[in-house]
């Protein structure tokens, strides 16, 4: 059982040091190509485009595996519901708000910072 892991382990490290080594060697070869059409500094670019254009397929790819997870909204998600919901309300509370922060200037931070932290134990 534990040689069948190691040799996973194994397996899997080998193919993404080759998979390394051929995107080194790719990258040279687009740079070789693409000197002789643009010069050294756009080639440089070109594998720079190209490098990125890879991470955000693969970046892309896994976060289709990953998938989505029911997020649960935060204090200040839930606010903008409400003040869509009721934007009579909102104005009220937003401008007592206002009145309250003009007279109390030092209880703005932590209100302020309490809509932009994340819930404590809920990971985000």
């Amino acid at each position: 059982m534990i040689n069948k892991a190691l040799f996973a382990i194994a397996a899997a490290a080998a193919v993404a040091a080759a998979s390394g080594v051929c995107i080194v060697a790719l990258a040279f070869t687009l740079y070789a190509l693409m000197r002789e059409v643009v010069g050294p500094a756009g080639a440089a670019a070109s594998v720079a485009g190209a490098a990125a254009l890879l991470i955000v397929i693969v970046a892309a790819g896994l976060a289709i595996k990953v998938g989505t997870k029911k997020r649960v909204p935060g204090l200040g998600e839930r606010v903008a519901g409400v003040a869509k919901q009721r934007p009579l309300a909102a104005g009220a509370v937003a401008l007592a708000a206002a009145i309250f922060a003009a007279r109390n200037p030092k209880m703005l931070i932590p209100v302020v910072l309490a809509f932009l932290e994340p819930k404590a134990g809920r990971k985000t």
